[in-house]
């Protein structure tokens, strides 16, 4: 499956949500600031991976690489 930054986002959003945390418990839980788990929920495209990464592991999510053929546009 393939998403974008802001489908991430909503995954992370919808994940603290479900767990009932407020941002700033997710950023204090996941070592991050406030202002990092707004930019990611928004879905900006330029924030650290491995702090999304932090952020996801908290939630009991996470972020994997598989490899496509690039020429087949509906993988």
């Amino acid at each position: 499956m393939h998403m974008n930054a802001e489908e991430i986002g909503m995954a992370l959003l919808n994940g603290r949500k479900e767990l009932g945390l407020r941002q700033g418990e997710l950023a204090d839980l996941a070592g991050v600031s406030e202002r990092f788990i707004r930019d990611v929920e928004k879905g900006k495209t330029t924030v650290r991976l491995d702090k999304v990464i932090d952020v996801l592991r908290v939630l009991g999510l996470e972020l994997s690489v598989g490899i496509h053929d690039p020429l087949k546009v509906n993988q």
